[in-house]
């Protein structure tokens, strides 16, 4: 038996399982539904079901690999032709897939071999350090910390974006976690499903903070001065301050750490040191909020828009940017299973979503891990390396390219899944 054999049983077992159970979208029958299935990486699209009970034997029969719907609504989802499928609107859909940015647990479990000259490492590098080739071999892997950064990114969306400055209700939200490496957010509503994809671009641009202008924002330079932004005004001026505030807050060795890191501020240590000498006045400066005059030797008005796009890049939320203006795009559908991994996509309510641990939660009913088992599975491990990989209090690995390794059900799954292990 082959592991997509095996795999597509267990998947099917799954779907049997919860089959009067099924999750239901709103608006159900206006979604055109997508598949992967198990033998070929090309989707299967283009089909509607009239009731959730159709989808649930279809999943039971063909157990696919990967379950997607559309965030659109059609009169006919069905139809093979995009123009005559009468398009109604749209949620607005946004994913934080920490495959898309950097985390500082990737130098631990990512990864990556360059295609041209052979060199690995670990990390998620922009091009090959030897031969500067971009063409790699990727192995993505999950961890609790990559999975709580991307947490803190759909909060920092919800809280600081979509309900203080758009006016989103909570009741219009839906959460899930990917069931991989982040999380979608969905908005119902009927006012934004009118929005069309130039106006999503400029959503996109404003929660990520794209093309800011901080001229605009108040920053100029007047003689020999330089005026900054105020915290009065709301907006991204605010968010701007609140967040410049919240770093000068910090222990002075940590503020050091991030002023000098080169994927942060990259200061030199001499305006590292005029910094310091001059950041309890700046920080009550700023904090009383009545005036605006920067002053920190060598902090020239460039420096400052640098030092500004650093703390935009903290302040503004990290998402897959196409998957937002695409009016078409299709979601993974809430309940079904990820190929990737065996785990469930797990939608998770706005009051449960801090407390959320998808690789080792408490509670049953928001548990994505479903092939839970005492049972010990034997597999072989085909990958050169496989890191040690965290799942329900319990670590696995690290493994290597031979291994004969007996792992629980839902570990054996996970591993299979991902591609670096075989049944025996």
């Amino acid at each position: 038996m082959t592991e997509n054999t095996y795999l597509k049983r267990l998947f099917q077992a799954y779907y049997r399982g919860i089959k009067s159970n099924i999750h239901i979208v709103n608006s159900f029958e206006q979604r055109e539904f997508g598949f992967i299935p198990w033998d070929k990486q090309i989707m299967i699209r283009h089909m509607s079901f009239k009731n959730p009970q159709n989808l649930t034997k279809y999943l039971m029969v063909n157990a696919p690999k990967h379950v997607y719907s559309s965030g659109t609504l059609y009169l006919q989802p069905d139809n093979l032709d995009m123009n005559k499928k009468e398009y109604q609107g749209c949620d607005l859909i946004i994913d934080i897939d920490v495959d898309h940015f950097y985390t500082p647990c990737k130098e631990d479990h990512d990864q990556w071999y360059c295609k041209d000259c052979g060199k690995s490492g670990m990390g998620m590098p922009t091009k090959c350090p030897k031969c500067k080739s971009i063409k790699f071999k990727t192995l993505n892997w999950i961890c609790d910390k990559c999975l709580t950064i991307a947490k803190k990114e759909i909060i920092k969306l919800v809280y600081d974006f979509l309900i203080p400055d758009f006016g989103i209700k909570e009741i219009d939200l839906k959460i899930a976690f990917s069931g991989h490496r982040g999380y979608h957010l969905k908005v119902e509503n009927e006012t934004i499903r009118t929005l069309s994809s130039d106006a999503r671009r400029e959503l996109v641009d404003y929660v990520t903070g794209k093309n800011i202008s901080f001229e605009i924002l108040g920053l100029r330079e007047m003689g020999h001065n330089i005026h900054g932004l105020l915290k009065s005004n709301i907006g991204w001026s605010q968010k701007i301050m609140k967040k410049i505030e919240e770093i000068l807050s910090k222990p002075n060795l940590e503020i050091e750490h991030l002023l000098l890191d080169k994927r942060k501020f990259n200061l030199n240590n001499k305006l590292v040191k005029s910094f310091f000498n001059s950041k309890d006045d700046f920080l009550e400066l700023i904090s009383k909020g009545q005036k605006n005059l920067w002053t920190i030797e060598g902090f020239t008005l460039n420096r400052w828009k640098n030092f500004l796009q650093v703390i935009v890049g903290e302040t503004g939320v990290e998402i897959d940017e196409p998957v937002t203006i695409d009016i078409h795009r299709l979601i993974r559908y809430p309940g079904s299973l990820h190929g990737a991994t065996g785990f469930k996509v797990q939608e998770v309510g706005l009051n449960e979503l801090e407390k959320f641990k998808p690789l080792n939660e408490s509670n049953q009913n928001l548990d994505p891990i479903v092939f839970k088992s005492k049972n010990v599975q034997k597999i072989e491990i085909i990958e050169l390396f496989v890191p040690p990989t965290k799942i329900s209090g319990e670590t696995y690995g690290s493994f290597k390219n031979g291994d004969i390794v007996e792992v629980p059900n839902h570990i054996a799954v996970f591993l299979l899944c991902k591609g670096v292990a075989k049944t025996l």
